[in-house]
């Protein structure tokens, strides 16, 4: 396949994308990522994308952000159980170790793993807000406390929600639950 300069792509064996600067001989191409770093990959390495959403599966889902980087949303949608008349409501679930997020993180510096992570939280919470989703589960694990912070740092500069610690039982002290209000 054939790339040309300024095209997007998307990489195939790690979690992001980026835009092709040139073609080099033997076959190589020059990416430079969302972070702006070059990259010398192979055509099989890469795919073109066209518009701006670029959909690899209905489990993962590469999508502009933005500032114009991507990021890959993973998460579970699970029925929620209430009783009576109301019907039971869509819970929206990420797991943001970075385990569950990339299937590789050698070579990412802390700093770059919580920007991975960050960026993941904020492509999750916009879909579900552009789908109307009004439970959330974030799952970000105890550790020494960054991440949460960070995530938490962040709900804090979105409007219509309340958060608060999820389930002890379910999550344990590492998940946070978002219930979004959206004016009806």
């Amino acid at each position: 396949m054939q790339f040309k300069a300024g095209q997007k792509i998307v990489f195939l064996n790690e979690v992001g994308g980026g835009i092709v600067k040139q073609e080099l001989n033997q076959g190589r191409i020059i990416v430079e990522d969302e972070d702006g770093f070059e990259h010398n990959c192979f055509p099989n390495e890469i795919a073109p994308i066209h518009g701006d959403d670029y959909k690899i599966s209905s489990d993962e889902i590469v999508a502009l952000n933005d500032d114009e980087t991507y990021a890959t949303i993973r998460h579970q949608v699970k029925k929620g159980n209430l009783t009576g008349k109301r019907k039971p409501i869509d819970v929206w679930e990420i797991d943001l170790h970075i385990e569950s997020i990339t299937d590789s993180h050698r070579g990412m510096s802390n700093a770059d793993i919580l920007l991975k992570q960050m960026r993941e939280l904020r492509t999750f919470y916009q879909r579900a807000r552009s789908k109307r989703i009004r439970k959330l589960v974030i799952i970000h694990g105890v550790g020494q406390g960054v991440l949460r912070e960070e995530v938490r740092a962040f709900l804090d500069r979105q409007e219509g929600l309340d958060y608060f610690d999820a389930d002890f039982r379910e999550y344990g002290k590492g998940a946070t639950a978002v219930e979004i209000r959206f004016n009806t």
